[in-house]
């Protein structure tokens, strides 16, 4: 019997470059792929379809779009062992019907390419950086939403820094925007100038990509806190402020404070997260912010490294397959 394992990563979305599309793409994601909050999951056959585990209802809605589209048997199961924290800004959504579509397609023998998964589980509508973490992982800048149904194309991909470090600020009691609200407030929002979009499109290409390559942190966390105040006062009227969760934005003002530059929030929040040059700075740095807001256990803090590879897919042998052959 067929098994398939997959670890998927979660990611950041840290900004659009170009919200005023008169180049004719629009969007324009930059995002950072985590070893950290991951979905993990099997798909194995079964006598029939099933899911377990958390996120399982949300598992088996992406199994059963798949399996329509493809014409697949019912008879395999998901187990579901962890999963990313929902609407928390991680890409919770993205990675598991990646996931999902991944580990069909390799226990039924489908060629299938990781950006076919995207479209058909309806993943990638503005941005292409879920499917580009979980197909290469590293620092990734997609190339805006064109006329395709397609997930937008990754344009550039580099290595994240092994020694460096991201502290994510999580408060798992709230949510970002999703769903119609957040279809809403992309309605909502006002043009975006022209102007602005070109000086966002600049700072990438000028100074962000640049200093990555060169592990200049300083370079690096200031063109990310431009792009972050410059993003997060344009939603500011559909989440609230800059950042969506008062607490969150606290705690990013004082890692500002303690001379990171490089903070901001992901996507809808509420996670934001600082960006660290160290395991012993970013560690000191979550034990006193801990310390400070963590007591009351609204916010929680993790340390965790960029992730510079994409989802891992393995098949294994099945457990039932090794008991019979026993």
């Amino acid at each position: 019997m067929r098994a398939v394992s997959i670890i998927a990563p979660a990611r950041l979305h840290l900004g659009f470059l170009d919200m005023n599309g008169s180049r004719g793409r629009r969007f324009g994601s930059v995002g950072l792929t985590l070893q950290g909050p991951r979905v993990e999951l099997s798909v194995r056959r079964a006598s029939a379809q099933a899911s377990t585990g958390p996120q399982s209802g949300r598992a088996a809605q992406f199994a059963t779009i798949l399996r329509h589209r493809f014409d697949l048997p019912e008879d395999f199961q998901i187990a579901v062992e962890h999963a990313i924290p929902e609407h928390a800004g991680l890409g919770s959504g993205t990675q598991l019907g990646i996931a999902i579509g991944a580990g069909l397609a390799r226990l039924f023998r489908l060629e299938l390419s990781v950006r076919e998964i995207a479209a058909v589980v309806q993943r990638g509508q503005r941005s292409g950086i879920g499917a580009g973490a979980f197909e290469s992982g590293g620092f990734l800048v997609d190339g805006g939403k064109g006329e395709s149904d397609d997930p937008p194309p990754i344009v550039s991909r580099v290595e994240f820094p092994p020694q460096w470090r991201i502290l994510l600020v999580m408060e798992r009691a709230a949510s970002g925007l999703h769903g119609e609200r957040e279809v809403r407030a992309f309605q909502n929002l006002p043009a975006f100038p022209e102007a602005l979009a070109s000086q966002l499109c600049r700072l990438m290409l000028m100074q962000a990509l640049p200093a990555l390559a060169e592990q200049d942190i300083e370079g690096f966390g200031q063109a990310i806190g431009e792009l972050q105040r410059v993003t997060g006062d344009y939603f500011a009227p559909a989440q609230g402020g800059r950042f969506a969760r008062p607490a969150v934005a606290e705690v990013l003002a004082w890692a500002e404070k303690q001379g990171i530059a490089g903070v901001g929030q992901s996507s809808w929040g509420p996670t934001g997260f600082a960006i660290v040059e160290g395991e012993d700075r970013a560690a000191a740095l979550a034990r006193a912010a801990q310390s400070r807001w963590g007591q009351s256990g609204g916010l929680q803090f993790e340390v965790c490294a960029g992730r510079n590879r994409g989802a891992d897919v393995e098949l294994i042998q099945s457990p039932v397959a090794s008991a019979k052959m026993n």
